[in-house]
């Protein structure tokens, strides 16, 4: 055998690999839920009243935080008046949608408000 092939015998050739990171099995990684935004729209006919109480009683807003979000309706023509998980938007949306008529109304208004969701960004 040559000096050569000796060396190559004699060499050892060492494999590593990066250990894997320690994990917490205890604790496991919780996924959060995307949140949606339930939107409602302006309209010339729909009360303050009605939809202040629309606002009160599905949203859970108190007076005051209704009356403002309905100010902003009117003005913006739109406005964000709840956030969470899609699945309660969504029943937020339809409450809101089925809340009944205007009988705060002079003329009746039997037509539910404009009202949608959408991913929060």
């Amino acid at each position: 055998m040559s000096d050569v092939e000796e060396l190559i015998e004699q060499e050892t050739i060492v494999t590593t690999t990066k250990p894997a990171p320690a994990t917490n099995p205890s604790k496991p990684k919780t996924k959060r839920q995307p949140q949606y935004t339930v939107i409602v729209l302006n309209d010339d006919l729909h009360t303050f009243d009605y939809v202040i109480e629309a606002l009160s009683r599905v949203c859970g807003h108190s007076l005051e935080q209704a009356h403002r979000l309905a100010v902003e309706i009117d003005s913006k023509g739109l406005a964000a008046v709840w956030t969470g998980a899609m699945e309660v938007a969504e029943l937020k949306r339809d409450q809101i949608l089925g809340f009944g008529p205007d009988v705060y109304a002079r003329t009746p208004v039997t037509f539910p408000l404009g009202c949608y969701i959408e991913p929060l960004a």
